[in-house]
């Protein structure tokens, strides 16, 4: 379905989030701090737009999907860039060592994984002592009210918006039934507890349109 829409994917998510995608890829960025030297993965990467942000710091970014057609369109679009690197990986099995990554995320991806618990744990496995995951995915709204009004645009709204934006708009379809049904933020905290993480804790975006989870893997005792 992913390499179906992965020609026009960044510009549909622009229309659909009604243009808030980018502040919320820019308060991933803030949470999950990459710095110089670091090495990250974000799994989940499509495109790589949210890689790019992560590599402006210097940072070493490993975008890795399960849609080849993502990762052709994001080889293209950020050729030359030697702080990115993108790796088709299920998340399911990643193909990556324990312990490699100071910093691992994933936006809007974990919603879409078939197990999202063991999900969870491969990215604790492949996360360096010490390190932290940010985890930036659709949530509940704060109040009945936009809960409502969330639940109508979900159901009407964004299909036909989809129709318009999309290289496939009936992939789409599934989108809106899979936000209606995820988890919670204190559910998704516990989730994110039970892989292993430290320290857990959300912040709302967009009045908990989407959430930002955090934690961190304990520090390897000397």
């Amino acid at each position: 379905m992913f390499d179906q829409v992965s020609s026009r994917y960044d510009r549909t998510n622009a229309i659909l989030s009604v243009g808030n995608d980018s502040l919320w890829r820019a308060a991933t960025t803030r949470a999950v701090a990459p710095k110089p030297g670091e090495r990250i993965l974000d799994l989940a990467a499509g495109t790589g737009t949210s890689s790019a942000a992560l590599a402006a710091s210097g940072a070493h970014v490993v975008a890795a999907d399960f849609s080849d057609g993502m990762l052709e369109v994001g080889r293209r679009r950020h050729a030359g860039n030697p702080l990115l690197e993108f790796v088709h990986a299920d998340a399911l099995d990643l193909p990556f060592a324990d312990d490699e990554f100071d910093a691992v995320t994933i936006s809007f991806g974990l919603r879409n994984v078939e197990d999202p618990h063991r999900a969870l744990a491969e990215l604790f496995r492949v996360t360096a002592p010490g390190g932290r995951i940010v985890v930036c995915e659709f949530s509940t709204p704060t109040s009945a009210f936009l809960r409502a009004g969330h639940r109508v645009y979900l159901r009407t709204a964004m299909p036909l918006l989809s129709k318009f934006s999309s290289s496939n708009a009936p992939a789409y379809d599934y989108l809106g039934d899979s936000i209606l049904e995820w988890a919670d933020q204190p559910t998704l905290a516990e989730w994110i507890r039970e892989a292993g993480y430290e320290q857990v804790a959300y912040r709302n975006l967009t009045a908990g349109v989407v959430a930002l989870h955090r934690g961190h893997k304990a520090a390897r005792v000397a």
